[in-house]
């Protein structure tokens, strides 16, 4: 788990250029962190680095608005 924290922390860091570690639980679309191409790049640098598959049809943004969230979906997903 703290392996998939840090990745994610790393990946929305860079994405968003935002120190995140702060802002865990901050809705990263209303605070203008994220748009859909943010989006995107998150995605895959998630895929790449975890060996998941984020299925398009399957993502539902609310469910990915805070890092908090993020790590829950990723930990999930890595069963």
């Amino acid at each position: 788990m703290e392996n998939v924290k840090n990745g994610i922390i790393d990946i929305m860091e860079e994405v968003s250029g935002e120190d995140v570690t702060s802002m865990m639980d901050e809705n990263f679309y209303d605070n203008g962190l994220l748009d859909s191409m943010a989006t995107i790049e998150v995605l895959m640098s998630i895929q790449d680095e975890f060996g998941v598959t984020i299925p398009v049809l399957g993502f539902v943004r609310e469910e990915w608005d805070t890092p908090n969230k993020v790590i829950a979906k990723v930990t999930e997903m890595l069963g």
